[in-house]
């Protein structure tokens, strides 16, 4: 790990920067993808949780201002990227959000984002750390599973 956190280090900021854009086009992106084929097939019988039902309704509402602005968020980032895709966003209309996020999430994480990451893997408390991200990671998950447990019938939304 030491290794890892030495070479990071080492980057010139741009490169640094343009990894963490390159990490959150795909993650979010892919997010996106995954509302649009849970909206084309599981949507038409069963309802999102209250979470992303509200995302849905502020990404529907809001638009792309909603995608760019989630990423100054923690939690917030994945429910509103999902529920771009499930409120069936078009792309167009979607990477106008998600272009300028990135960019501000990019920006964030090569700069404070990375220092705090770094002070918390590097000063010898890395188990503690791993064992914090993997309680999160269990939770998540459990949260999630819930969610779709609970689902009612889909919301009749108008498309973009």
């Amino acid at each position: 790990m030491n290794d890892v956190i030495e070479s990071i280090r080492s980057w010139p900021w741009l490169w640094a920067w343009l990894a963490f854009l390159a990490i959150v086009l795909v993650r979010a992106g892919a997010t996106y993808g995954i509302g649009r084929a849970i909206a084309a097939g599981v949507l038409r019988e069963r309802r999102p949780g209250p979470k992303v039902g509200r995302a849905m309704q502020q990404v529907h509402r809001w638009g792309p201002p909603a995608v760019t602005v989630s990423f100054f968020t923690v939690g917030a980032q994945t429910a509103i990227n999902l529920g771009a895709g499930l409120s069936r966003m078009t792309l167009s209309r979607y990477l106008t959000g998600l272009l300028p996020g990135a960019a501000i999430w990019a920006t964030i994480w090569s700069t404070i984002g990375m220092s705090a990451f770094l002070a918390v893997f590097s000063g010898g408390s890395e188990r503690s750390a791993w064992l914090i991200v993997l309680a999160v990671v269990v939770a998540v998950a459990f949260l999630l599973a819930r969610s779709v447990r609970q689902g009612d019938p889909a919301p009749d939304l108008e498309r973009d």
